[in-house]
C-alpha cells in the first residue's frame, strides 16, 4: 500500500467520522427536544415539531451552548424546575445514546 493510498484512506475515515458525529449531535438535539417536550407537556405532534425546532437551534453555533440555552429558556418559560446540571447531564446522556444509535445505523 502506498503512502498516497494510506493518506486517502485516512482522509476518508476522518470524513466519515465527522459525518457520523454530526448525525449523532443532531440526533442528540432531537432526543433532548423530545425529553423537554415531555416535561413541558406537549402532545405527540407538538413534541415532534418542538424537537425539530431544537435541532435547528442547535445549528446556530458550534458547541452545545445554543442547545442548552434553548432548552433552559423553554423549560423556564413553562416553569419546569431543573438545574443546569440536570439539563447538561441529559444532554450528555442523549449524546451517548445518539452515538450508539448512529454507529449501529439506526
Amino acid at each position: 500500500m502506498s503512502f498516497d493510498d494510506r493518506e486517502r484512506g485516512e482522509e476518508k475515515k476522518f470524513q466519515l467520522d465527522q459525518e457520523l458525529e454530526f448525525k449523532a449531535q443532531a440526533r442528540r438535539a432531537k432526543l433532548v427536544g423530545l425529553w423537554a417536550a415531555g416535561l413541558i407537556g406537549l402532545s405527540d405532534q407538538e413534541a415532534e415539531d418542538y424537537a425539530r425546532s431544537v435541532v435547528v437551534a442547535d445549528l446556530e453555533e458550534a458547541g452545545t451552548e445554543d442547545l442548552f440555552r434553548k432548552i433552559r429558556a423553554d423549560l423556564d418559560m413553562h416553569a419546569v424546575q431543573l438545574s443546569d446540571h440536570q439539563i447538561r447531564a441529559k444532554m450528555e446522556e442523549a449524546l451517548a445514546e445518539a452515538r450508539i444509535s448512529v454507529k449501529a445505523g439506526s
